[in-house]
């Protein structure tokens, strides 16, 4: 049984369970895989959090889901990269401290991508985050995954949700009126492209982040 509480452990151990369920019944490219309830009756865990792993791994490319039929193995071997980078974050227990410092490398890419183009920076979604912020309840995930989307980096897109299935749980919190405030005056300083002041922002924020992963 996989210890609760735990996501980062659930999905490792949701992913070694499809690994070791490849290997040992040596499961062709194009074979099915066992359904969400199966997964999570072997598991004793929720569909919720198979389906989050299952997610993550169709973005990698190592599996492939096909509405009504189920889910198949990929032919991951032509994605050498991808397998590469699966193969060190979905193995190494140890490497927690990297994963976060790569997330947070591809979010302020992300970030700076988005303040230094007149377009992107000119989004109407900001403004729809500006009203959020001020009016309701705002989940960090929601404003950080939206940011690498509009990057429009397919590769960041994937490495990143990867990478936040394994970091554990921060993004799932709701802000903190200090962080509110802090993602006003970030997104403001996105459209008027002021690229120093959001990223010094962004860093403000994730410092917010990381006291809460010390203490």
């Amino acid at each position: 049984m996989i210890p609760k509480n735990n996501s980062s452990k659930m999905f490792l151990e949701i992913v070694k369970q499809l690994r070791d369920l490849i290997n040992e019944e040596n499961v062709a490219v194009g074979g099915k895989l066992p359904s969400e309830r199966e997964l999570a009756e072997r598991l004793q865990v929720g569909r919720s959090t198979v389906r989050e792993a299952l997610r993550s791994l169709e973005l990698l490319g190592l599996i492939e889901t096909r509405r009504g039929e189920g889910t198949f193995l990929s032919d991951y071997r032509k994605h050498q990269l991808v397998e590469l980078l699966s193969t060190f974050i979905l193995q190494e227990s140890k490497s927690k401290e990297d994963v976060h410092k790569t997330r947070e490398t591809l979010e302020k890419e992300a970030v700076r991508t988005i303040c230094v183009s007149d377009t992107l920076s000119k989004h109407s979604i900001w403004d729809s985050f500006l009203i959020k912020l001020n009016t309701e309840e705002v989940l960090r995930e929601d404003i950080i995954r939206e940011i690498i989307i509009i990057s429009d980096n397919r590769l960041t897109l994937k490495i990143w949700f990867l990478l936040k299935q394994f970091a554990g749980e921060p993004y799932k919190k709701l802000m903190s009126l200090e962080e509110k405030d802090i993602w006003i005056q970030l997104l403001n300083s996105f459209k008027n492209g002021d690229e120093v002041s959001t990223i010094n922002l962004y860093i403000q924020w994730l410092a917010i982040i990381q006291s809460e992963q010390i203490s």
